[in-house]
């Protein structure tokens, strides 16, 4: 059966944005100086870098990434607690989604969706390590789109432009 919106006029069809499934595709947790730091009063410290991918499979499916790397630190004895990197990734349905909406679909609508899944798997993995929980903070996904558009305007208009 197909999808059909009984109330889109002919020709029209229906944007679709569906998320099919939510998969780790890599995944590390080092605890490089244990035992010692569980018997320390660490105050910690969270270094935190973040990255989206994304690429077109096939018949309107997306796969998205969240890359992360959180490395937390004691403030004090700048000794490593532990290291997490993990690759959460999310293979979504997109259809009928206009060209010039899809850099917002895939950098702000898909993360978002995926990121309370992701930070689940962090903090769970965090307590599995021997520590407490470990919550990232929300992310806001608009916000970063909407600076790399603005970074990306900028970098345009430095260009040096062919005297007509």
């Amino acid at each position: 059966m197909t999808e059909q919106d009984t109330n889109a006029k002919p020709g029209e069809q229906t944007p679709v944005f569906r998320l099919q499934k939510l998969y780790v595709k890599d995944l590390s947790f080092e605890n490089p100086n244990a035992p010692a730091v569980f018997f320390s009063q660490a105050e910690p410290k969270v270094a935190l870098n973040l990255q989206l991918k994304h690429k077109k499979m096939e018949h309107d499916i997306y796969e998205i990434s969240i890359v992360i790397t959180a490395t937390i630190t004691d403030s004090k004895k700048d000794a490593t607690l532990f290291i997490v990197e993990i690759e959460h990734a999310g293979a979504f349905l997109l259809k009928n989604i206009p060209d010039q909406h899809m850099p917002m679909v895939l950098a702000v609508e898909c993360p978002t969706t995926m990121f309370p899944y992701t930070r689940q798997i962090v903090s769970q993995l965090s307590v599995d390590g021997g520590f407490m929980p470990f919550l990232m903070e929300p992310v806001n996904f608009l916000g970063l789109f909407q600076q790399s558009q603005q970074r990306a305007q900028q970098q345009q208009e430095q260009q040096p432009h062919p005297e007509q």
